[in-house]
């Protein structure tokens, strides 16, 4: 199809899943239980960590994990006490084990202690103009840079340096900074624009997009996402990740 007829397609198709009724079985519904800046940064970024797999049994992990809070994210992570902390010993899903957990709840502890919004995680000393690269080799160097830090949560936070497509922290950071009037994404952030975004290039956008014509190369990498993001931003320069609503659900609901 045309530039304009796939243009048109993925309009229409934005606007068909980009609405309330999308929220509950989607891991985006974990933050949405949360009204506090803070609790929907803290549970957001856990459930796009743990967005690997079916969306029920993400949904139902991210529950497990924040019901280990007492479902106050952020003043668990500024006040729990080493005891606090025992249920996490027993706590997996897939890859990501209680080392994993206790060290994620240790960089939360150091960071709201310094800071109000985990925003400054992926802006602090940056340029406004700073691509999306630096910023997420930025929060990724941030995130590990507390003594002792175990090397294997390393897979639990991806970094273009290391190739990775990066889906899970892309998908959060549409979550946090995308703005419009549907409700879905949060929109809390404003020192990056919609326009900054990547794609999140999960299995399933990726291949609708391939079948579009979006997409040419041939491994998934931040390459990929790049090239993907690109193609969208012929289309809507301003709010490209705005087709990551279209492009999942033709995937997932629709099997396209």
């Amino acid at each position: 199809m045309s530039q304009k007829e796939l243009k048109s397609f993925l309009d229409s198709k934005f606007e068909e899943y980009n609405q309330p009724d999308f929220i509950p079985n989607d891991p985006i519904c974990i933050p949405h239980e949360y009204a506090k800046k803070q609790d929907i940064e803290i549970a957001g970024l856990m459930a796009a960590v743990f967005a690997w797999g079916q969306r029920k049994t993400i949904i139902n992990k991210s529950h497990e994990f924040l019901g280990y809070m007492d479902n106050d994210p952020h003043g668990f992570v500024l006040n729990h006490s080493e005891a606090d902390l025992k249920p996490f010993l027993n706590f997996k899903h897939r890859t990501f084990n209680s080392t994993d957990a206790l060290y994620f709840i240790h960089f939360f502890q150091w960071f709201y202690r310094q800071h109000d919004s985990l925003e400054k995680a992926f802006t602090e000393e940056l340029s406004r103009e700073a691509k999306m690269e630096v910023r997420l080799t930025h929060f990724f160097e941030l995130f590990f840079s507390l003594p002792d830090h175990p090397i294997r949560t390393y897979k639990h936070v991806p970094n273009p340096a290391r190739k990775s497509a990066c889906k899970r922290i892309n998908m959060f950071l549409r979550w946090m900074v995308r703005k419009d009037d549907k409700g879905v994404d949060f929109g809390l952030w404003d020192t990056m624009r919609p326009s900054q975004l990547i794609c999140p290039c999960d299995l399933h956008v990726d291949r609708v997009a391939r079948k579009l014509g979006l997409i040419h190369r041939k491994q998934t990498d931040w390459q990929t996402a790049i090239e993907l993001t690109e193609n969208l931003k012929k289309l809507d320069a301003n709010d490209p990740v705005k087709y990551d609503f279209a492009l999942f659900g033709l995937g997932v609901e629709e099997k396209f």
